[in-house]
This record gives structure tokens, C-alpha cells and sequence, in this order.
């Protein structure tokens, strides 16, 4: 493996569930420590970024393979269980890529965890696939995501404020919503789907500042669970994104 994509070891150890969720307190930093620390965040700013790009590639590969293999079956014949599964799927492999993230494994952890979440994208996708405009909302979903990402990395890289203050806010609202997505796959209550995904966009977006500024002040060390942050951020910016298109164009109940 490439040496520039050697993880760095975090010297911390984040949770497994919501490794950004983690607020760290750097120690105060001496003079003469100055430069190694802004060099070294710089380098894992550098390869987060290209993990992140790289990072998209078995995205694509999972949300094409469970279109070709019909994935959205599954989640016709148990539309309750299927999604449930998934979830404990994907926190599964989110404790693998924690486990192994001081690891050159780590790498392979991470793109098997997108590669899965590629697959969790299959039935939104399916479904916009099936819409008149459908390729124009998934397209407007991911140039807004990308907007958003670009913007706020901007932003928290010439600014380079502290937002360590979102942490253990953004959490419990993350562990809220969860518990009523959940709550509402048995209620499946229209107007509760489009109030949470917007909720969930103001959610993730904030978390998407507070993990950027995390990784620009030195706070994460990690560049595999500084992707696997922001990735987290910028899957469920998209996904509620396009649900909402799909929701306001009128073309979903």
C-alpha cells in the first residue's frame, strides 16, 4: 500500500456508533510544536480528502450492484426488518473500521463500509430511477451535497474556529432522530419522513462543520475515521436531500 496512505496513529479512542462524535481537547500547543502540528494536519486534511474522492468509487459500485441484482426486493418483501438489518449491518462494519483503523485494514474496512452503503442507497435510488426527472433530482442532490461539503470545508479551513461546542449537542440530536426514523418505519407518517430528513440536513450539515474543523485545528490525528466522518455526513446530506426533492417536485408521497 502507499505509504502516503499509511494511517496515523490517533492515540485515542473514538466510539464505535458515531466515531464523530468524539470532541477532543488538543493540548495547549507550545511554540516550538507549532509547525509539526500544522504540518502534520495538513497531511491528514491531504489524504482525507483523497480517501473521501476514492472513497465514492464502491459507493457507486454497491448502489449498482443491488439495482442489477434487484436489491429493492428485499426491502418490498420485509419493509420493516430489511432496513433494520441494514442498519445493524452497517453499525457492524462501522466497529470494524474503528477496530482496525490504526491498520492498513483500515482502508479496506472503510471502502467496505462505503460499498454497503452503496447498497443501502438502492431502493431511493430505484425509486427516482422510475420518476420522470429522476435523473435530474439524484444529479441536484449531489451538487448541492457537494456545494454544501465545499463551502463549509472553506470555510472551517480559513476561519479555523472551534466548534468542538456542537459535539455532545449534534449527538444526542443524532440518537434522537434515529430513534424516530425507526419509529417511523412501523407508523409510516408522510409528514413526519419530510420534517425529519430536513431535520436530518441541518443535523448532518452541522456535523459536517464540526468534524471539518475537528481535522483543520489537529483534533483528529486519523485520516481513516476523518473519511469515515465525513462520509457519514455527506451519505445522510445527500439521502435526505433527495428525499425531500422527490417529496416537493410532487412526484412521491
Amino acid at each position: 500500500m502507499d505509504s502516503k496512505f499509511e494511517p496515523v496513529m490517533s492515540g485515542r479512542t473514538p466510539p464505535a456508533a458515531m466515531p464523530s462524535a468524539s470532541i477532543p481537547t488538543p493540548p495547549a500547543a507550545m511554540p516550538s510544536a507549532s509547525i509539526p502540528v500544522a504540518v502534520d494536519s495538513n497531511r491528514v486534511l491531504r489524504n482525507t480528502y483523497w480517501l473521501l474522492a476514492l472513497s465514492l468509487l464502491p459507493t457507486i459500485a454497491g448502489a449498482l450492484a443491488g439495482m442489477q441484482f434487484n436489491f429493492i426486493g428485499l426491502f418490498k418483501a420485509a419493509p420493516i426488518m430489511t432496513p433494520l438489518l441494514m442498519l445493524a449491518v452497517m453499525f457492524g462494519s462501522l466497529w470494524v473500521v474503528t477496530l482496525l483503523r490504526n491498520s492498513a485494514w483500515g482502508v479496506a474496512a472503510l471502502f467496505g463500509f462505503t460499498f454497503i452503503s452503496g447498497l443501502m442507497l438502492t431502493p431511493m435510488l430505484t425509486v427516482a430511477a422510475g420518476l420522470r426527472n429522476g435523473g435530474q433530482l439524484v444529479a441536484l442532490s449531489g451538487g448541492l451535497t457537494a456545494s454544501v461539503f465545499f463551502a463549509l470545508a472553506a470555510y472551517a479551513t480559513v476561519s479555523k474556529r472551534d466548534f468542538s461546542f456542537l459535539g455532545k449537542f449534534l449527538f444526542v440530536g443524532v440518537i434522537l432522530l434515529l430513534v424516530a426514523m425507526v419509529a417511523n418505519l412501523f407508523f409510516q407518517v408522510p409528514a413526519a419522513s419530510i420534517a425529519l430528513s430536513a431535520i436530518a440536513v441541518m443535523i448532518f450539515s452541522l456535523y459536517l462543520l464540526f468534524d471539518l474543523s475537528r481535522i483543520v485545528r489537529g483534533g483528529e490525528t486519523n485520516y481513516v475515521m476523518a473519511t469515515l466522518s465525513l462520509f457519514l455526513d455527506l451519505f445522510n446530506i445527500f439521502v435526505n436531500l433527495l428525499n425531500l426533492l422527490m417529496v416537493f417536485s410532487g412526484q412521491r408521497d
